[in-house]
Parts: C-alpha cells; sequence; structure tokens
C-alpha cells in the first residue's frame, strides 16, 4: 500500500513532520518524558549525544549511556500528543520513506516513559517509584483504532459497573504493558498497579476549581475500585496511550512513575525533583543490565 503524502507528512529535508527526526536519528531503545526540559536532565548522564533536535514541545536527544545507544523524546502533555509520537516513531522504523511502503521486515522498539503521578491508594507514599502493570484510558483517543485484540474487557466491565460509568463517556478501556520489560524494571523499590489515564488535569482528574465536575465521587470510586487484587493505583496523561498503541504496532512499552503526589491523602512532594533524578537514575541502570 502506498501511503499518501497527505497521511505521511514529511518536513523538506526529509524529516518526519512533527519530530523533525529521520530513522537514522533514533535508536531502539527510547525514553519518554513529558517535560521538554527533562531531556537533559535524563542526557545529563550519558557519556556521549550524537544527535539533537527540537520541534515545538517535542524535543529529541540520541546518544550513549555505558555503551548503549539511547533516544530521549520529550512528548509534551497527554493522549493527543502520544498519539502523534508513537505514530511517527514507528513510521520512522517500519515505513519507507522513499517507497511509502510499509517494511516486510518490521522493527520492535522498547519504550520507556519516565513520568510524574500522583498516587490514588494511601499506601503508595509520595517520593516513590511506581511501576504501571496496565493502562486504564478513561479519555478516549484509543477508540479511534480497532483495539478489540489487546483490551481487557473483564476489566473494563467491572470499573463500568463499581464506579457507574456515566453512559455518554467513552468506554473506559485497559491494556495491559510489556511483560518483558515489567520483569526488567521491576523490584523492591517499585510498587505496581493499573494506571488511570485522563484526558486533562482538572475535571477529568476531579479536580475543581470554578467548574462542577461531573461526577464528584469518581476519584473516590477509583481509590476503592479492585477487581481480583488489581486496583487504581495512580492518575495521569499518557500511560494507556503508550500501552494500546505500542501494543497495536508491536513494540514494547513501561510507564515508569515518580509519585509527587497523594491525591488520597492531600500530600504533595517537598522534593519532586529529587525523586525524579532518582527514578531517571533507576532506570537507565536497569537498561544497561
Amino acid at each position: 500500500m502506498h501511503i499518501k503524502e497527505s497521511e505521511l507528512i514529511l518536513n523538506p529535508d526529509g524529516s518526519i513532520y512533527h519530530l523533525n527526526l529521520k530513522p537514522e536519528n533514533i535508536s531502539n531503545t527510547i525514553i519518554f518524558v513529558g517535560d521538554q526540559d527533562r531531556v537533559e536532565k535524563v542526557t545529563s548522564h550519558f557519556d556521549s549525544i550524537e544527535f539533537e533536535t527540537q520541534k515545538r514541545e517535542f524535543k529529541t536527544q540520541t546518544g550513549h549511556y555505558k555503551g548503549k545507544r539511547i533516544t530521549v523524546i520529550s512528548t509534551g502533555i497527554g493522549p493527543d500528543n502520544i498519539d502523534i509520537v508513537l505514530n511517527e516513531l514507528d513510521a520512522l522504523v517500519n515505513i519507507d520513506f522513499t517507497t511509502r511502503q510499509i517494511k516486510e521486515k518490521l522493527t520492535s522498539l522498547d519504550i520507556i516513559r519516565i513520568g510524574t503521578s500522583g498516587a490514588l491508594q494511601d499506601h503508595i507514599p509520595v517520593d516513590s517509584f511506581l511501576l504501571s502493570t496496565h493502562g486504564l484510558d478513561i479519555n478516549g483517543m484509543l477508540h479511534s483504532y480497532k483495539i478489540d485484540t489487546i483490551r481487557n474487557s473483564d476489566i473494563e466491565e467491572a470499573f463500568v459497573q463499581q464506579t457507574n460509568w456515566h453512559p455518554n463517556k467513552a468506554n473506559p478501556i485497559v491494556i495491559e504493558g510489556s511483560h518483558k520489560l515489567e520483569k526488567k524494571f521491576e523490584s523492591d523499590k517499585m510498587h505496581k498497579g493499573l494506571t488511570a489515564t485522563a484526558g486533562g488535569f482538572y475535571g477529568p482528574q476531579g479536580r475543581v476549581l470554578r467548574l462542577a465536575i461531573q461526577d464528584a465521587e469518581l476519584n473516590s470510586k477509583m481509590d476503592d475500585f479492585n477487581f481480583n487484587g488489581v486496583k487504581i493505583a495512580n492518575f495521569e496523561m499518557e500511560t494507556s496511550a503508550i500501552y494500546g498503541l505500542a501494543k497495536l504496532m508491536g513494540h514494547e512499552a513501561m510507564s515508569l512513575n515518580a509519585i509527587i503526589a497523594n491525591r488520597v491523602l492531600g500530600t504533595f512532594s517537598k522534593s519532586s525533583s529529587t525523586v525524579i533524578q532518582n527514578l531517571i537514575t533507576y532506570t537507565l541502570n536497569k537498561i544497561t543490565e
């Protein structure tokens, strides 16, 4: 299938439209961070940097850490940005830009998110680490794709029932993370749990400033959700989109979270930069073990 110019958009220099990258600019091991300023907090540990670019919020640096070639990309905030980043990364490795044909031999990327998040369980303290075993999509982005083969309908149905999910909202979708990467990054330093991914920071995550929200009890319902021991550990805005798109495309993905707030206890980290830096070091060392 020849992919039209309107569907796969390339810049005049041959790089892909939003990320401003060419295939040779990226590694098969990629770290996602949300904040563009956090890219250099990761690459400051590198032995060398061979490439860097930035377009809009998408900043990329590729270099080497302990002999391992790694790419770090800032995705910005939200599932819509993840849709851009993951589709364009997949195109870089799995579409021939000259012929505009999908390659016969597909490449699988290892994608590791280093993010910040707020815990929804009182036993997950501020300044701890959390590994997302699943992503819970309550934002609806993944409904644009054919997802029946990758979703976990039993957990989804339990969530709808236990939270009395409003029928006018997008149906929840639950996607598992990579078992391969979970084994690589798990340790006694990591909490584990299902991560809920909202489409916004305020109302979609139950925050109230001046606007009333549709379900003022949703957060407490999510705190109490339990499906055979699977509980919702935290709230953020990227994980389910990463897991869903990665699984559909054949990539491995894992989301690691620095817990900087506890929504149940109403606490916020007094040293968020330290816990983020500690998670960066932990992740890089696990990648190169």
